[in-house]
């Protein structure tokens, strides 16, 4: 072989081992950022562990700031008033911050059913029962601690699946609480929004089957910086981490960067 094929055959295998390393440290990188839930596929064991091991100490809503014990009574703000749902008003439930619909519609099962969704009646049926019987994927989306927030329960019936935008001019639609609910649109008090962000961009970041829109996305991205990180909010991030097993790095990273962590 000549010294000429000798050298270019040198090159080529630097070349690949160059690529190869490359490809070897892409990888780890791309299941960090992809990395959801992968632990907890029930919900109703989601909430026990919310309850029992990270707001144990810690017994407060997101929109409203109400108070609740250990058995989810309710204590309502002064002030605080509704017209619809007044019996949920009295207990504490689990909000999915990005609603269940909004991510849960990117299945097949909860838009068009599964031949193994059938009811006793032998009739199919489709939607979050459909989705949740049969699609592990869903389950997971579904569990995920860093998307679920104790909210009033009248609140958390009122939002439904309702985006979150500006609603200038609009009134506060629970009294004292400043949560308005218009047009099939939610906007949230000061105190909640920050959270709400950091929820939805780490909801895009490790599921990619879930995409905001442009708007959605710009207004999440300003929030996150308008609102920044407090000290519960890094001490839930730290719990759930501890329990789920997977970083939310939008509440991680400024949490370090403040000495919260």
């Amino acid at each position: 072989m000549s010294v000429y094929n000798l050298l270019i055959l040198k090159m080529n295998f630097r070349s690949i081992v160059k690529i190869s390393l490359t490809a070897l440290a892409v990888i780890p990188m791309l299941a960090i950022a992809q990395s959801g839930n992968t632990s907890i596929e029930s919900f109703n064991q989601a909430k026990r562990l919310l309850e029992t091991k990270v707001y144990y100490d810690h017994r407060v809503t997101l929109y409203c700031g109400a108070a609740f014990d250990d058995q989810k009574n309710i204590t309502l703000p002064q002030g605080f008033t509704t017209t619809k749902h007044v019996k949920r008003a009295s207990r504490a439930e689990w909000e999915h911050v990005v609603a269940a619909e909004n991510f849960g519609r990117t299945f097949i099962e909860w838009r068009e059913g599964s031949p193994d969704c059938v009811d006793k009646k032998g009739k199919l049926f489709k939607g979050r029962n459909c989705a949740q019987k049969v699609n592990a994927e869903y389950r997971l989306m579904q569990s995920d601690l860093y998307n679920l927030y104790p909210a009033i329960g009248a609140v958390n019936a009122m939002r439904q699946n309702y985006n979150f935008q500006m609603l200038p001019g609009a009134a506060n639609s629970f009294g004292s609480c400043e949560m308005k609910i218009e047009d099939r649109k939610a906007e949230p008090p000061e105190r909640a929004r920050g959270q709400i962000a950091r929820t939805h961009l780490y909801m895009q970041h490790v599921y990619p089957r879930f995409k905001l829109s442009s708007q959605q996305d710009k207004l999440m991205t300003a929030w996150n910086k308008t609102y920044p990180v407090d000290k519960w909010e890094c001490t839930r991030a730290k719990r759930i981490e501890a329990i789920q097993g997977n970083e939310n790095r939008f509440v991680k990273d400024p949490c370090k960067a403040a000495g919260l962590w």
